[in-house]
């Protein structure tokens, strides 16, 4: 019974999961399809070296279409490259991407709902007002964004020119995954701007990209106000006590080695919100002036005085008055 309840919930896991991976490659399509793609702003990725591919190529071919080629091709590269783990992550998104992107293309494209969609339908190439362009950056990268940020978090991956990086910091001795990300995109992006020769819609795709990633910081890892406190000192009991009673938090004793004197020594480990960080350090200055105190900005805190709010705590702490009256 115990392997089937422990089945059911892996099932649930892995079916939420791709959910959050279906909606993300939706709304990370949706950004690229309705907003950045109409204005041929290069933003870096598959998406944007598709913008500059279409434009130098001696034959027609649809951006959707080049995407579709790029993000497959790039696909068994990454099979080959980096094993069928990472394969799996981008499986989904490869599939899902491509076929709303094109959705979302031909949404904008065939004018529905009176044309809601078709936002470039009154911005003149020859004589640009580049309000459309700005709006269409800003609003493309915040959903490119999010829709990265919602693949992130289901588990999957984008994919992209992000495997190209990572099978470089791989085989390359010493090159970090993240710069080579950085190279592969700014590669992008210089091409796009001898492609595209028109140096404002260039600052503006990396204006969304930079959109992009604010996003998904904020999306993927939230607003957090809360901080992680690590405490050495030798009135650490009178510290933690009032951690307890004035602070009202729950702390951890950890013993710790000195790593130049080798000595053991308690060390206090807390966390506390923003709101209560004047107060923490007001304790701390009032026992110790000397103390080693490092404070850490947490980006996801989950537990109760974190995510459960008040009422929910103090209904958990109230006691059942039969059970006073029995008492």
């Amino acid at each position: 019974m115990l392997k089937i309840l422990k089945d059911k919930t892996a099932m649930l896991a892995a079916l939420k999961n791709a959910l959050w991976v279906i909606a993300g490659s939706v709304v990370l399509a949706l950004g690229f399809g309705v907003f950045i793609f109409p204005f041929d702003l290069v933003t870096g990725g598959v998406s944007g070296l598709s913008v500059a591919i279409v434009k130098i190529l001696p034959f027609e071919l649809s951006v959707d279409l080049c995407v579709t080629i790029l993000t497959w091709a790039l696909f068994f590269v990454g099979l080959i490259f980096l094993g069928k783990a990472f394969a799996l992550k981008t499986l989904l998104s490869s599939i899902v991407y491509p076929i709303a992107l094109s959705f979302w293309l031909r949404v904008a494209e065939s004018g529905i709902l009176g044309g809601v969609f078709d936002i470039a339908k009154n911005y003149d190439c020859e004589n640009p007002d580049y309000a459309l362009p700005i709006i269409a950056a800003v609003f493309g990268g915040a959903l490119v964004g999010v829709g990265c940020a919602l693949t992130f978090r289901g588990g999957g991956s984008t994919g992209g020119l992000d495997i190209l990086a990572l099978i470089a910091a791989k085989y390359i001795k010493g090159v970090k995954s993240s710069v080579s990300v950085f190279f592969f995109d700014a590669m992008v992006v210089v091409a796009g701007l001898f492609v595209m020769k028109d140096l404002i819609m260039c600052m503006l795709g990396i204006a969304s990209a930079f959109v992009a990633a604010l996003v998904i910081d904020k999306v993927l890892l939230g607003e957090s106000r809360s901080f992680i406190a690590h405490i050495v000192s030798e009135k650490y009991e009178q510290i933690n006590e009032a951690i307890l009673t004035k602070l009202e938090r729950g702390s951890t004793i950890i013993t710790a080695h000195g790593g130049y004197t080798g000595e053991k020594r308690p060390m206090i480990m807390v966390s506390f919100t923003m709101s209560q960080y004047s107060a923490f350090m007001a304790i701390i200055s009032s026992i110790d002036k000397n103390a080693f105190v490092t404070i850490h900005l947490a980006h996801e805190i989950e537990g109760e005085g974190f995510t459960k709010n008040d009422t929910e705590s103090k209904k958990s702490n109230k006691t059942d008055p039969k059970e006073e009256e029995k008492k």
